[in-house]
């Protein structure tokens, strides 16, 4: 007699994913970034509500607070604000965005395109595309950042409507287009196939961690921070020499510690801003402080409309510049040297560093100009973002003027980095 045994059906050994699909995916990626626009409007929202709450003479309610918060949340990307209780009546725009501000929202949107893009080891989690990942989380986004937009137009502090979309639609793909670019294990790309066959051969080589491009990328990189770093150092030098000077601006500017906690908070977030101008005060163009006068290290020109400001009370006075005040070239120089240095480390075929068979004087040469280049691309959109105006008539112009830091960058990082870089390589050599 022979007993029969029913078997069940056998389980896939991979595991099932979850129902709903792309669709599920795209949603929880809008969510995502509604979610991202949220926590950075809730962050600043805390703040403000911190200091209106403390403050002993509140100039409006809790609806004048929170459209102050949805105006600087709209400033972090950069919209332009405008001014209407001013002495005079007229509004005065406000477009010096706060440099440390601009990292909540690039944060927040880097993490929540980049996350649902993470692979998931189970496989149970549905994945959206690359480009669903990055329109969703931008629709989220754009959508709260509308709301707040229209919500913030009532207030003293109000954005311009279209400073306001051009700038969040600006800033929202780009975030999120560089979180999905991280998730997918930051690749360079293949060159378009519509390019003849020779120049997409040097784009593939040049992309290869070895090739030019990296090679580039990371010598710009080591000059963009030392010029910022430098220019950081330079604010703090001048902060002690002038240390009673902005003791007295930081005390006469509020007499509550509500007040000055503001005042310490605004002075925060604009030390980016700060280190940008020193590093283009150091490069020589140096930066406007109102529409009459520019200061450089060889003399402050003109007649400064200067706000009562601690971070403004470190401008130099003015007359001709002194030994103290040309000492902050030292700051390009630094920032040629580091350039020179890092261009002439490329790893050729035949082993690291520049004594590789492969790498030859002119590779190290154009290594060294390409990053040059692109330290001072870098430089000139940094003296963009940091600058604007803060009102009507002398102060409708403050910080560097964009394409004279970047021409300055580019002489003093080409002119010290490729002499040292082949110098460099011909010691190396030898």
């Amino acid at each position: 007699m022979t007993q029969t045994t029913e078997h069940g059906p056998a389980f896939p050994q991979t595991p099932v994913p979850v129902q709903g699909g792309r669709r599920a995916a795209l949603a929880t990626c809008l969510v995502r970034g509604a979610t991202a626009a949220g926590l950075g409007l809730g962050a600043l929202t805390v703040l403000v509500m911190v200091v209106w709450i403390s403050s002993p003479y509140p100039d409006s309610g809790p609806h004048g607070a929170l459209r102050v918060a949805a105006s600087l949340w709209l400033l972090a990307h950069g919209t332009e604000l405008v001014r209407s209780d001013t002495l005079y009546g007229a509004v005065a725009p406000i477009g010096l965005t706060p440099l440390l501000l601009v990292l909540v929202p690039a944060v927040l949107l880097h993490r929540a395109s980049r996350d649902p893009l993470i692979p998931d080891p189970d496989g149970r989690r549905p994945r959206p595309s690359t480009y669903g990942a990055i329109c969703a989380v931008t629709a989220g986004y754009l959508l709260v950042g509308v709301v707040a937009t229209a919500y913030a137009a009532g207030g003293a502090i109000a954005p311009d409507p279209f400073s306001a979309v051009g700038h969040l639609l600006l800033v929202a793909p780009v975030a999120a287009a560089a979180g999905a670019w991280t998730a997918n294990g930051r690749p360079w790309g293949p060159p378009p196939r519509r390019l003849p066959d020779a120049v997409r051969i040097r784009l593939a080589r040049a992309a290869l961690p070895g090739g030019r491009a990296g090679a580039a990328v990371r010598t710009a990189a080591a000059g963009s921070a030392v010029l910022v770093g430098g220019g950081a150092l330079l604010v703090a030098v001048s902060l002690v020499w002038h240390a009673d000077a902005t003791q007295d601006s930081f005390l006469h500017l509020s007499d509550v510690w509500s007040g000055r906690l503001a005042v310490l908070l605004l002075g925060v977030v604009l030390v980016p801003n700060a280190a940008v101008w020193a590093a283009s005060y150091g490069l020589g163009p140096g930066f406007a402080v109102g529409t009459e006068a520019t200061a450089t290290p060889l003399a402050l020109y003109g007649d400064p409309a200067l706000p009562p400001f601690p971070l403004v009370a470190v401008v130099p006075g003015e007359g001709p510049g002194t030994w103290l005040n040309w000492s902050a070239m030292v700051v390009p120089v630094a920032a040629g040297l580091a350039v020179g240095w890092f261009g002439a480390e490329r790893r050729g075929a035949g082993g690291p560093g520049i004594t590789g068979g492969s790498v030859r004087r002119r590779d190290t040469v154009l290594d060294t100009l390409l990053g040059a280049v692109l330290c001072a691309v870098a430089a000139a959109m940094l003296a963009a973002a940091a600058g604007g105006p803060l009102g009507a008539g002398r102060l409708a112009e403050f910080g560097p003027v964009w394409w004279l830091t970047g021409a300055a960058a580019l002489m003093w990082t080409a002119g010290i980095g490729v002499p040292l870089a082949l110098g460099l390589r011909l010691w190396r050599e030898w």
